[in-house]
This record gives C-alpha cells, sequence and structure tokens, in this order.
C-alpha cells in the first residue's frame, strides 16, 4: 500500500489519489480474486448503492444488532479511506456515510462521507446556512470502473434530498495533491475558484503518523478534552461544561478558560506549521422539485454574483 506523505516530491501527471489507485491495484485485485479482463468488464450496473445512517426516533429505537451492524460498517468504511483515500482519515464532525459494493459478492468498492462544514458557505444567504452538507470524503477500489466515484457521489446527493432537508452541497479538490475536480467537472458542479482551506497545516511530532492537519484539529472535542485533563479539571465537570462539539463557553468560568486556551496555545507551539495552497471549490444545488431547484438556484445567484460560470481549472499543482 501506498505510504500516506504528502507528495512534497510528486512530479507525476496524474493526482496523487490516482496514483493510490495504482500501487493499490495488484493487491487489490488478488484480494477479491478478479482479473484484469474480469475487471475491465465491470460497469456501474454491477453494484449497488446503500446508505450508512443512523436514523432512529423515539418510537423506532435501534436493536442491539443493528447497533452492533452500524459500528461494524462505520469500521469498514474508515479502512476503506485509511487505504483509497489520499487522505486516509475520517473528516471532522462526519454525518452520513455511502457506499458502492458489488453485487456479486458484497465486496465494498466506493464510499462517500458527508459532515457538517467546517465553516458554513452562506451560498444561499446566511438564513440558509443549515441547508449545507459538506461532501468531505470520497474514494473508489483500484478495481472499480472509472465512473463508480461520480455515480456514487450523484447518489448520495440525490439521497440527503430525498430523506433530509440539506439542498447544497459543497466540496473541495486539493491542488497540492494535483487534485482538479475532475469528478465534480464531469457531473456539472458549479465551480466557486480556488480560495478556500486552511492557510497553514500542522504536524504533531509526537505523533507524526497523525499526518497535516488544520488549525480546526487544536478545537475539537478531543482536543478540549486532553487539555483540561491537562491542567487537572474533573472529568464528570468538564463533560457537563461541553456541547456536541465544543465547550460552552458561556457557563465556564473565566479563569478556566484561560487555562484552557493557555493549553491550546500551547499544543499549538509544540507543532510543525506549514503554508498551504488554497482550494478549489465546488457546489451542487438540488430541489426535490424542478421548481425548488430553480428557486434554490436563483438564490445562489443573486447572493453570489461573482460566482457564476466560473471557469473549470484544467492545469494540475496550481
Amino acid at each position: 500500500m501506498l505510504v500516506r506523505e504528502r507528495f512534497k516530491n510528486y512530479s507525476k501527471d496524474h493526482c496523487w489519489q490516482y496514483e493510490i489507485r495504482l500501487q493499490n491495484l495488484e493487491d487489490d485485485l488478488k484480494a477479491i480474486g478478479l482479473s484484469k479482463n474480469e475487471m475491465e468488464k465491470l460497469s456501474v450496473d454491477d453494484f449497488y448503492f446503500s446508505d450508512v445512517v443512523k436514523i432512529q426516533t423515539e418510537e423506532k429505537k435501534w436493536t442491539k444488532e443493528q447497533e452492533k451492524q452500524y459500528k461494524k460498517e462505520c469500521e469498514e468504511i474508515k479502512d476503506f479511506i485509511k487505504k483509497h483515500e489520499w487522505l486516509g482519515n475520517i473528516p471532522n464532525r462526519p454525518t452520513h456515510r455511502f457506499t458502492a459494493r458489488l453485487k456479486e459478492n458484497n465486496a465494498l468498492a466506493g464510499v462517500v462521507i458527508m459532515a457538517t462544514p467546517n465553516t458554513f458557505s452562506h451560498l444561499l444567504g446566511k438564513e440558509n446556512r443549515d441547508l449545507e452538507k459538506l461532501v468531505a470524503r470520497g474514494a473508489s477500489i483500484s478495481w472499480a470502473p472509472k465512473n463508480l466515484g461520480s455515480w456514487i457521489v450523484s447518489q448520495s446527493v440525490k439521497w440527503m434530498v430525498r430523506n433530509t432537508d440539506f439542498r447544497i452541497f459543497t466540496a473541495y479538490s486539493d491542488p497540492e495533491a494535483k487534485e482538479l475536480g475532475t469528478i465534480y467537472q464531469a457531473m456539472n458542479w458549479t465551480y466557486l475558484g480556488q480560495t478556500s482551506g486552511t492557510a497553514k497545516q500542522y504536524l504533531d511530532p509526537a505523533k507524526p503518523n497523525k499526518g497535516w492537519f488544520s488549525d480546526r484539529d487544536f478545537r475539537k472535542k478531543s482536543k478540549y478534552k486532553m487539555y483540561a485533563e491537562n491542567i487537572g479539571l474533573d472529568k464528570d465537570l468538564w463533560k457537563s461544561w461541553m456541547k456536541k462539539y465544543s465547550p460552552n463557553w458561556d457557563i465556564i468560568p473565566a479563569d478556566i478558560k484561560t487555562k484552557i486556551k493557555q493549553e491550546e496555545e500551547k499544543y499549538r507551539s509544540s507543532c510543525i506549521s506549514r503554508t498551504v495552497p488554497p482550494k478549489h471549490k465546488y457546489c451542487y444545488i438540488l430541489g426535490r422539485s424542478k421548481k425548488e431547484t430553480k428557486q434554490l438556484k436563483q438564490l445562489f445567484v443573486e447572493n453570489n454574483p461573482k460566482k457564476i460560470n466560473l471557469p473549470y481549472p484544467k492545469k494540475r499543482g496550481e
């Protein structure tokens, strides 16, 4: 398997994730027992789409067996991303997972993970920020047909529109990995320019295998837990001060807040930092009806007059 590292000296014409596919192909074919000839005959029709989403209500609780199966599939998706996606990790705040499996033997062949955006784009206006969902991770196995990636993204978006209130979907492509967003271009997504993402990334010298991460990582729930432990806070007390993803600063004493922030800065200072280029960004708008789609697209035009009809990027690595 290809070692995950930023392609500082990468000079090939194709993107880094495609390089991962090439490197994994022999092992992947051997694992499933496919020949290259059989692989070339595969089409999207040989796969089925499924959601791995935890939806339950007060009236309909999951059984222990359903919980067990859900966790098993989430672990399988995590391992798949680790092997086949160039970042090799699960995004912050994942909410929905989708898979493509080979009908013949149920083999996992493609994955899409959607997440809550770290920063909402307000592309449909601030009042509609909660309509946005981020396509945070996506990968196909090396022996999958070329268009499986775009197929599973399309199916995932349609599932979200049918089953949730989300209507605008955003995604990034990383020029550092020589990505252009080819899948999104093929699916006719709207290009929003190359101005997105963090300006700096960090590496923890004590955990080099974790790889580079963004500034947002310092404010993850797990990191705040670490800061609280470092200053000796009672675990249950700290837990009572936490919201779903972050501390409830309104109820935390000022002196404790100061100490937590000092721990955050201490950890940040212990990490190696580097500057990174901005990412390409795309979006796709879809309503449950043609009328809703038209209305939402008009909102987009009104809120983003400078982002209409931007040309797709064509040169890798810039």
